[in-house]
């Protein structure tokens, strides 16, 4: 139950890259849960039809149009008719990211350039493309950002470049664009239960297998951090512009070498995911 007003976003319009599944669409939802409308993009439709549908039993707009987030001129074209269909936008949401679990030397420069190409070249499509509505309205913009930014972790050296940049961005975004009404900040979520991430990454799906890299002992709920967006981009964030918020549990506080093991050993195990004896 949230203690914030279900009306808090009435009248406002918010956009969210990767918004049809996992982390961005628990965002989604607790948007649309306070009043807003809501534009979505991705890159299967199958995928955002259904997140539409959910969105709409909130009983507000909902926007949803397929976009790769690298094509800046496609993405630029969607947030427009985002803000016409929505009423115009006050609200972004970057949160297109891509990743896999690989060494340094085995990983393509291909395969690194994807994922800088999504998470921050992204990003920076987004931004770019939102700002005028976002300054003839004021708002706010929200990176999605990662541990990988200020924690080096093994195997995560294209995401943790991509990361790093996505947060050095929001930073000099925040000292351009603060004084022209858009707030911008980064939020960095923990390990997510039940996001394709942690699947991907848990041996035989069990999840709790990663509960003990966090110190308060459990994986996040992804409407956790969807109240967490929803904070921020809030007048209860007003004078909070450039700030990097981690909504993980303390994770990050002991650094990465229990991922690092836990990934050693995944890896050890082969395709499977189950660690090796």
């Amino acid at each position: 139950m949230s203690l914030l007003p279900a009306d808090l976003f009435e009248g406002q319009g918010v956009f969210i890259t990767g918004g049809g599944s996992g982390i961005n669409l628990a965002i989604a939802h607790a948007f649309a849960a306070h009043g807003a409308a809501v534009g979505i993009c991705g890159r299967t439709q199958t995928t955002l039809d259904t997140a539409r549908a959910e969105l709409e039993t909130h009983g507000h707009a909902v926007f949803a149009a397929t976009a790769d987030v690298r094509d800046a001129e496609a993405l630029a074209a969607v947030i427009d008719e985002a803000g016409q269909a929505l009423g115009g936008l006050r609200h972004l949401v970057c949160g297109a990211a891509g990743n896999f679990v690989a060494p340094a030397e085995a990983m393509s420069p291909k395969g690194f350039k994807t994922v800088v190409d999504i998470d921050l070249i992204g990003a920076y499509n987004a931004a770019h493309a939102a700002y005028a509505q976002l300054a003839e309205r004021g708002g706010s913009i929200l990176f999605i950002s990662g541990g990988q930014s200020y924690v080096p972790f093994k195997y995560q050296a294209h995401v943790g470049a991509a990361k790093a940049g996505i947060d050095m961005l929001m930073r000099d975004l925040a000292l351009e664009w603060s004084g022209r009404g858009i707030r911008v900040n980064s939020l960095v979520p923990g390990p997510v239960q039940g996001t394709e991430g942690m699947r991907r990454l848990s041996p035989d799906g069990d999840e709790a297998f990663w509960a003990e890299l966090v110190p308060m002992g459990r994986l996040a709920r992804a409407e956790e951090i969807g109240q967490m967006a929803v904070v921020l981009a809030s007048p209860l964030a007003s004078f909070v512009s450039g700030a990097l918020l981690p909504v993980d549990g303390g994770q990050n506080l002991t650094g990465s070498a229990l991922f690092n093991q836990q990934v050693e050993r995944l890896v050890a195990g082969g395709a499977s995911g189950r660690p090796s004896p």
